[in-house]
């Protein structure tokens, strides 16, 4: 993963200047679909079913560098990233989650999304999301702990 954390990423991205940045600088910053895991190249048709896809859309809806990409057809293509970095880490009862009684376990981390599209390999577009702040707690409770599948278990054996 090229980046260390979601503001990492979004700086990156920041750095991207519609009508300038070319593939080749793409690359250098670490957004390459050959090099970087979790970077998809997309082709045209790709680009028309994330970002045109709305039966209600009308062409002048879109970006005008979009727009004027899409027309082009082979010679407009793009990147989507999704870069995810997710933390668990098992918490509470060491007894309780080693028996299966009850597992609790606190999930962190980030996720960074974003699409760029390239007309004959110079940028035209770009949009992105994310979450720069993710925090759950996931907690399973097992009343009969490591016996709890046990009779399910038996009964698909029996027939």
């Amino acid at each position: 993963m090229p980046w260390q954390d979601y503001a990492e990423a979004k700086r990156t991205f920041d750095r991207i200047v519609i009508r300038h940045t070319t593939i080749d600088e793409l690359n250098a910053m670490g957004i390459s679909a050959d090099v970087t895991p979790n970077i998809e190249s997309l082709n045209h048709s790709d680009l028309l079913r994330r970002l045109a896809n709305v039966p209600l859309l009308e062409p002048d809806m879109l970006d005008e560098g979009l727009r004027a990409c899409l027309i082009k057809r082979q010679k407009c293509t793009g990147l989507e990233i999704e870069q995810t970095h997710i933390e668990r880490e098992r918490i509470g009862s060491f007894w309780l989650d080693v028996f299966g009684f009850r597992q609790e376990t606190s999930v962190s981390g980030w996720r960074f999304n974003a699409v760029i599209v390239l007309d004959e390999n110079v940028v035209v577009y770009k949009v992105w999301s994310g979450q720069p702040n993710i925090r759950k707690f996931e907690e399973e409770r097992n009343p009969l702990g490591p016996l709890q599948g046990v009779g399910a278990a038996l009964f698909r054996k029996l027939y």
